[in-house]
């Protein structure tokens, strides 16, 4: 029994079909979350709550799979600190699934946490945001000896697919002012 649990919830696959699976679970999270925010008169609690879920169900899978040890935990992994060497290794053999992949790992925290908190409603301050809790999962899996490459370009790939999230998200948390302003100018 706890060999088919350890498959499960310790490998990719496992976090997948875990993650697809627990969509239902997430639904009914968000919209408990919203009606009780409702009835306490919290301020866009719709908006909120699906924020809220949104950043954990669709960030937490992937950093579980960051932090799965390779194929021989309790061993130091490759630490790379050259920017750009490890980008263009996986594009010049291909694998551009793996630079994507990378993009996808704080994408939810990128499209959702500046509708959530206003510190972060900034294009620029998501992926420094993404970026320092890039890093440190990053040295966390060096410490903790994961056998695994802790990279500067996984940094800086988390960090760009958190910055464009929140460009796909910026017309729902963007400064109002702007569009005061745009308007005033068409009327000029």
């Amino acid at each position: 029994m706890l060999n088919t649990w350890q498959e499960w919830v310790g490998t990719e696959t496992g976090v997948v079909v875990g993650s697809v699976l627990g969509i239902p679970v997430a639904v009914l999270v968000m919209l408990l979350l919203a009606l009780y925010r409702r009835l306490t008169r919290h301020p866009l609690p719709w908006r909120t709550a699906l924020a809220d879920v949104g950043m954990v169900y669709g960030t937490l899978p992937w950093v579980w799979i960051i932090m799965l040890p390779g194929e021989e935990p309790g061993v130091a992994g490759k630490l790379s600190l050259v920017p750009f060497a490890d980008i263009l290794d996986l594009a010049a053999h291909g694998d551009v699934g793996q630079i994507v992949g990378n993009m996808l790992v704080f994408a939810a925290l990128g499209f959702f946490a500046p509708l959530r908190f206003a510190a972060l409603r900034s294009v620029w301050r998501v992926p420094a945001f993404a970026a320092a809790c890039s890093a440190f999962l990053e040295i966390a899996q060096f410490v903790l000896r994961l056998d695994r490459v802790s990279s500067v370009d996984d940094v800086l790939l988390n960090a760009l697919g958190a910055g464009l999230a929140s460009l796909l998200s910026w017309w729902w948390w963007r400064p109002k002012q702007a569009v005061v302003r745009e308007r005033q100018l068409v009327a000029v």
